[in-house]
């Protein structure tokens, strides 16, 4: 089961976006998860509501999800130097750190394949394009059912990695996995955008004292 609530800290990290185009500010999203799997769901519905704020300025951005079950995810994409920064504090696993390069290869896209889809969908009064999206990592593949709006620039966790190929960040989003033969799916819908000031300081990508690398794991 740790496996799998990895991979769900791993989608929480992000979801959130919003025709008035906007640099800096707040948004705040919820997630649904559900499977067809009783013993799973029951772990899902006991981790009540999941919500992830998420502040950006720029190119750049930190998410954050806090829940009783799945501990603290934040993930901070720092698009200046390239660096996607996730720490996870969970009740199981402690304090873990991972940082990736996020600059794309040939090879990474190799392994995506996106088709813009000829639906939208217009989420808090701005209308998104509809992108279909499947990204194979680790032996992991996440096909996407994504809109989004070209009034925030902000690459997410999983548009960062496609380059040209997604324009705009998701508004709404519906991605399914099977992770050790459970079919799983989650949806993402933002719920409230804010302007507002950030701190260029929070999306700096070293990882606090007292976490440990979760590749060494």
């Amino acid at each position: 089961m740790k496996k799998i609530f990895l991979l769900v800290a791993l989608a929480f990290s992000v979801m959130v976006s919003a025709q008035n185009e906007l640099t800096e500010g707040k948004i705040t999203s919820k997630q649904t998860m559900s499977t067809d799997n009783e013993q799973v769901q029951a772990q899902f519905e006991m981790m009540g509501k999941m919500e992830t704020v998420t502040l950006f300025k720029g190119q750049n951005s930190r998410s954050e999800l806090d829940n009783p079950m799945s501990g603290t995810v934040t993930t901070v994409i720092n698009m200046d130097t390239k660096k996607m920064m996730m720490l996870m504090d969970n009740p199981a696993m402690g304090k873990l750190y991972n940082i990736e390069d996020i600059s794309i290869t040939e090879e990474d896209l190799k392994n995506i394949k996106v088709t813009k889809g000829s639906k939208t969908k217009t989420v808090l009064g701005y209308k998104c394009q509809q992108y279909i999206t499947s990204v194979t990592k680790d032996g992991v593949t996440l096909d996407m059912d994504m809109y989004t709006t070209d009034a925030i620039k902000v690459p997410t966790q999983y548009t960062a990695t496609m380059g040209d190929k997604v324009s705009g960040f998701p508004l709404y989003m519906e991605m399914k996995m099977n992770q050790m033969g459970i079919d799983m799916k989650i949806t993402t819908e933002v719920t409230k955008i804010e302007k507002q000031s950030v701190s260029s300081e929070i999306f700096k990508t070293t990882p606090p004292e007292g976490y440990k690398n979760m590749k060494g794991m």
